[in-house]
């Protein structure tokens, strides 16, 4: 058994909390094909950046604003094989209030729509695309995080499943937990620990910090 201590845990959305790859395969081939885009060149990119930054790579002669309103939009619809991921519900209510956070590269409609759907709790600290100048893989999202929750930056530990975001948690100075939701294990080997899910982490309170047992 490997165990972390913490003050915070910082959570993915997508590929950590919900389940939706599928959606977001689906609208970014969409994407892809209106623009005559590679859709596999999207989604080697897409999985864990923010949707303006993969706009402005890939088609910089586009409206990067306009053009993530519309796919975020459809992904918010789009709920076809969206789910909760195993374990994510008892998870979160085995953390104290004010201990975790959620740092998603999708917008906060999208992130609050994912969540409010499936009636996960909307944390007092939610850190989204419109809420950072730079997207992971920079530091930037996490350590907003960390500053949000009022905790330093080596004392949060970051749930991820895209190298996108381990390399951000890392350069932040945070330990990183990969899950193998949208990644193999081989892609995901930056991480401090890589599991196959949620159900596999135990979080006990000890006075002010965290305890995160790997089972």
């Amino acid at each position: 058994m490997v165990s972390f201590n913490c003050s915070a845990i910082l959570f993915d959305l997508d590929g950590v909390l919900v389940d939706s790859t599928g959606s977001v395969a689906r609208q970014w081939r969409l994407w892809a094909a209106e623009n005559n885009i590679d859709p596999e060149k999207v989604l080697e990119i897409a999985h864990g950046r923010r949707t303006i930054e993969v706009v402005r790579i890939l088609a910089p002669h586009l409206n990067p604003e306009a053009e993530t309103s519309k796919i975020e939009k459809r992904e918010a619809d789009d709920i076809d094989g969206v789910a909760v991921m195993p374990g994510a519900v008892e998870l979160l209510k085995s953390i104290p209030e004010g201990r975790w956070c959620v740092v998603t590269s999708g917008t906060r409609y999208l992130a609050t729509s994912r969540l409010r759907f499936f009636h996960l709790p909307i944390p007092r600290v939610l850190v989204a695309a419109d809420d950072v100048q730079k997207g992971k893989p920079d530091p930037e999202p996490y350590l907003k995080g960390a500053e949000l929750l009022k905790v330093r930056p080596a004392q949060c530990l970051v749930i991820e499943d895209a190298p996108a975001g381990i390399r951000s948690a890392h350069a932040g100075g945070m330990k990183a937990i990969a899950l193998t939701s949208t990644y193999p294990a081989a892609e995901l080997q930056e991480a401090d620990a890589v599991l196959q899910n949620l159900g596999q982490i135990k979080v006990r309170s000890l006075d002010r910090k965290l305890q995160v047992d790997i089972l």
